[in-house]
């Protein structure tokens, strides 16, 4: 193992084999004894050679994990390269460079110009969104946040929208990278952090989940120091309030009074500043928007397209299930989510670090309406846990549950789009498991 805790890139001789090899022909003892066995023990030995690839992950070296990750990134940065040859901010295929920071900097453009109750008008925004696209985007971008994410997105179309896009997303990556950095301060960190595949979804949606990300992880590393201004990372994230929803869980069951009290205020301070800035009437247009919203997670984005999703309730209802088995087993799995990092927040002896890789785990687990580039929330979970896998002995498949979940925002995309299996929520409720197990086997021999 080397300081990352991945395997030699060299390749080893199974533990225990006392065979020569000459002229391509094995010389052992047991040699003609093993030819003379019944099939059914070689079927057994490969199942079990099998387990033991998956066990201990003798492959996942650094040399595969640099390669395969600059491959990513290419691939990344080809895709970009490609969507940026359209005309004016179009790709070739004419959508928007982007996509979804039309919305952002349409709703920007809405508030500078002192339209901001066209923003929950549906048919008022597809109208705003078209006219500050050239050629008109001919797809529509619903704004489905609450009116303190004004005061985020109030500043960017004072710029050029490609401009804008690039400061946007450039200002993102940098908070989400130096949080790797803080978790597991290595060049390979970086570099991973890079290749992730939920930052080529929210690259090219120029989505905002490299804040909700950078906010999440920031207040959980500052937690420990600075309660306060953890309190006040998490009542900002409050502009997406579905990627909350276990934070006060986890702040109340660890006694984290200081932050519960700070995020409170902040969250109500963002609420007020948007009252006192855009008005009352914003919040109640808000208020009902939410059957709008509820109608796209219902009809997976009004197109059956749940595989973009990657919750229970988009995976149970990808396989056909109905809309009340889909809400009860998603209802079930956020419950065991949030009975997981109760226990886990409870314990005074427990791994602080074991703690937020669990919380940030969890959060997808907790909510029906998350996407693939809101898996961007897995980043940090993967680093507490690869740092851990160094400094303590690795759990038998934790490695392998550490490259299925890395790999899962684009695998589980892609699947489900031509099957009808998600693999997100399984990759994850597992990713779950080894953290809950390395917190209960802490202080163990």
């Amino acid at each position: 193992m080397d300081e990352y805790g991945l395997a030699s890139d060299r390749v080893l001789a199974p533990r225990g084999w006392r065979g020569q090899v000459k002229m391509g022909v094995v010389e052992c003892p047991k040699y003609w004894k093993a030819i003379r066995s019944v099939s059914l023990s070689a079927v057994g030995g490969r199942w079990h050679s099998f387990l033991a690839l998956l066990r201990d992950a003798p492959w996942l070296t650094r040399g595969r994990v640099i390669g395969y990750s600059t491959a990513l990134i290419a691939g990344t940065v080809a895709v970009m390269t490609w969507v940026l040859s359209g005309q004016g901010i179009g790709d070739p295929m004419g959508r928007p460079v982007g996509t979804d920071f039309l919305r952002l900097w349409t709703a920007s453009y809405s508030l500078l110009n002192g339209e901001e109750r066209v923003i929950y008008d549906p048919e008022a925004f597809f109208a705003l969104e078209q006219f500050v696209t050239q050629p008109a985007t001919p797809d529509f971008y619903p704004w489905n946040y609450p009116p303190s994410s004004f005061l985020i997105v109030y500043p960017l179309a004072l710029l050029p929208y490609l401009q804008s896009l690039a400061a946007w997303l450039a200002l993102g990556l940098a908070g989400y990278l130096a949080a790797l950095w803080q978790i597991f301060p290595k060049p390979l960190t970086l570099w991973v952090g890079l290749a992730f595949p939920a930052v080529f979804w929210t690259v090219t949606h120029g989505q905002t989940s490299f804040l909700t990300t950078s906010l999440f992880c920031w207040g959980l590393l500052e937690l420990p120091r600075r309660p306060v201004l953890a309190g006040i990372f998490f009542g900002v994230l409050t502009f997406k309030p579905h990627l909350g929803l276990l934070l006060p869980i986890a702040l109340v069951a660890g006694r984290h009074w200081r932050s519960v009290v700070a995020a409170a205020f902040t969250a109500l301070l963002c609420a007020a500043a948007s009252v006192v800035l855009f008005g009352t009437g914003v919040w109640a247009d808000f208020l009902a928007s939410t059957t709008e919203t509820r109608s796209m997670l219902e009809s997976g984005l009004n197109f059956g397209h749940y595989y973009k999703m990657q919750s229970i309730f988009a995976a149970a209802r990808l396989l056909g299930l109905s809309m009340p088995i889909a809400y009860s087993l998603q209802a079930l799995v956020a419950l065991g989510a949030a009975g997981a990092v109760v226990w886990v927040w409870r314990r005074p002896m427990g791994d602080p670090e074991m703690k937020n890789a669990a919380l940030m785990a969890a959060t997808p687990l907790s909510t029906a309406f998350i996407f693939d580039y809101d898996l961007m929330l897995l980043a940090p979970a993967i680093a507490w846990l690869a740092r851990k896998g160094v400094t303590d002995t690795a759990l038998p498949y934790e490695r392998t549950i550490l490259a299925a979940t890395f790999l899962a925002p684009f695998v589980s995309r892609v699947v489900g789009m031509h099957t009808c299996l998600l693999l997100a929520p399984i990759f994850i409720a597992a990713l779950l498991v080894v953290i809950v197990r390395r917190n209960q086997c802490r202080g163990k021999p």
